[in-house]
């Protein structure tokens, strides 16, 4: 399968695109874990001028991958931002040098390393204790010449979301009303949510929802939002940072017994060309002001009120004091 690749600011280098192709056969052919057996990663942290920064080519991505370049370009840096949506292919990207830096999401990477370093059937090591989460994900990141960034304050998890009608009738805010409420649910969702522990069997277990049936219309896709609006679906599961919500309709009850997993937004860099301290300190400035419901708002600005990322990236920075203003 050949990779998906957009370019942002410049041109894809022919040899990136080769590289990635590279990339994206060795990923279909492995048989086992690429760096696991090196032993552990002694070289020091790098500090290449030139960096790649990788987006997956989804809003939340290309506004994190915008942010960390414009920021890295006032520090000195010469960006580019590439976009390669499969992480199959952008991760083993990371490990060569081909990506430098990558937003992530600190419990989802830490299984997905984990099932590449394991097997697919290896046991979750993501969870919502979000300390043994980092423990876990740096340790696995580290055999790969990777380095993980301190998480910072926004969370984009998996959130179930109700109408604001059916919310108000049942006076409902968290997911323990919900259960307390004894209501029959019918739940839109991915069809991995019958078995995901943090999905339906969590959903009953956890807080004692009666969830009756499931409809297999996609996590957080606009017709499983539709579902529930129109009152065919009673719930459905989204994500913390879903900024169309407010367009249908709904509102998220809030997960009060910390279900899902610490899914904090973490970059993710290649030691040995992005692991010196000017990257981090950097970076770190975003992790410092960021919060969920700034994501969830710029969102909301390019999905519903179709402004451009680029634009909405650099104004939030303008905001903050992050970039000077005018």
């Amino acid at each position: 399968m050949s990779p998906r690749l957009r370019a942002f600011g410049a041109p894809v280098a022919p040899a990136v695109a080769a590289l990635l192709a590279l990339a994206a056969t060795a990923a279909a052919c492995a048989t086992g874990p690429s760096l696991e057996n090196q032993g552990t990663v002694t070289a020091p942290p790098g500090d290449s001028r030139d960096l790649t920064v990788g987006s997956a080519g989804f809003t939340e991505s290309d506004l994190l991958a915008r942010m960390y370049a414009i920021l890295l370009g006032r520090a000195g840096y010469r960006t580019r931002i590439l976009s390669v949506t499969n992480r199959e292919l952008y991760e083993p990207a990371l490990e060569s040098g081909q990506i430098d830096i990558v937003p992530e999401y600190a419990a989802t990477f830490a299984d997905w390393l984990n099932a590449k370093a394991n097997g697919a059937d290896a046991k979750t090591v993501g969870s919502p204790d979000l300390d043994a989460t980092m423990r876990v994900l740096r340790e696995l990141a580290a055999k790969r010449g990777l380095d993980v960034l301190d998480p910072g304050r926004a969370v984009d998890q998996n959130a179930y979301a109700v109408s604001a009608a059916y919310a108000r009738k049942h006076r409902l805010r968290t997911l323990s009303d919900l259960g307390r409420a004894g209501l029959p649910v019918r739940l839109a969702a991915g069809d991995e949510c019958v078995r995901r522990a943090y999905c339906a069997p969590g959903l009953r277990k956890t807080y004692g929802i009666r969830i009756t049936s499931l409809d297999p219309k996609g996590l957080g896709t606009t017709p499983s939002k539709r579902a529930v609006q129109s009152g065919q679906d009673q719930m459905v599961v989204t994500t913390t940072t879903d900024g169309t919500l407010a367009a249908f309709g709904l509102v998220v009850l809030t997960d009060d017994k910390h279900l899902q997993n610490a899914d904090h937004i973490v970059p993710v860099v290649n030691r040995s060309r992005a692991g010196g301290e000017r990257v981090r300190n950097t970076l770190d400035k975003l992790n410092a002001v960021l919060t969920t419901e700034d994501l969830r708002s710029m969102n909301e600005q390019v999905d519903s009120w179709r402004r451009l990322p680029e634009d909405v990236a650099e104004r939030y920075l303008r905001s903050e004091g992050l970039i000077p203003a005018g």
